[in-house]
């Protein structure tokens, strides 16, 4: 069905020439998706202040351990946060700047709306 009021090829172009690829919106979709929970945003937000063990995230959230490293593996894979090894103790932090920004930004927009 065309839309006979108004002649828009012009802006259709212009955006067609900026579109990003399916793939890299798959990911960032993906990206987003990672957000989409509770417990892996109360582990960014405590992430955002230190790097912390699995015990430490669990007691600062109250949320078990094994719940704690399942959320951890999934914020990892979706390259949210990274690990470090000390000994026998792992330790997270965000993977970088751009995490605590978007976490700031949604933040921001919610309670400043």
């Amino acid at each position: 069905m065309t839309n006979d009021c108004c002649d828009h090829s012009n802006e259709v172009e212009k955006v067609k020439e900026t579109l990003i690829n399916e793939e890299t919106l798959y990911d960032v979709a993906e990206l987003f998706k990672a957000f989409a929970d509770t417990t892996r945003i109360k582990i960014i937000s405590v992430l955002k202040e230190e790097e912390l063990c699995v015990g430490a995230i669990s007691e600062l959230i109250n949320v078990s351990q094994s719940a704690v490293s399942h959320q951890l593996r999934v914020l990892k894979n979706s390259k949210i946060v990274k690990p470090r090894r000390e000994g026998k103790q792992m330790y997270y932090s965000l993977d970088d700047e751009h995490i605590k920004k978007i976490y700031d930004m949604g933040l921001e927009h919610i309670v400043k709306g």
